[in-house]
């Protein structure tokens, strides 16, 4: 199993390293510094998004990602699935990249 990260240095460092590459990020939510959560939302800026959410993969519990509305949906669908999302658990974080090519800038594995 890999060493779990804090929500909030985890979150830092992906916008960190989403800005270097050029692309704009933001949190969108603040959840639990500690332990919590974390939603992508990849914005392609033509009305199209990604939503990518953390889940544990395999018998040793491995980060990946998954997409629960397929690889692209639109804005308002998005928005929709992440406000239910935060009824269930409102101390999750929502974190906005805008980037054209729809990267995720992380290592884990996105199925």
């Amino acid at each position: 199993m890999q060493p779990r990260l804090k929500s909030g240095i985890f979150v830092r460092a992906l916008i960190r390293r989403a800005e270097v590459a050029g692309a704009q990020a933001y949190v969108v939510r603040k959840g639990s510094e500690e332990a919590a959560a974390i939603f992508l939302k990849l914005s392609r800026l033509d009305g199209t998004v990604t939503v990518l959410a953390q889940a544990r993969a395999g018998e040793e519990g491995d980060l990946v990602w998954t997409r629960p509305l397929g690889e692209q949906a639109q804005e308002a669908r998005a928005q929709t699935y992440l406000d239910k999302q935060i009824k269930f658990d409102p101390d999750l974080w929502i974190v906005e990249i805008e980037d054209r090519e729809g990267r995720a800038f992380v290592d884990e594995k996105v199925v």
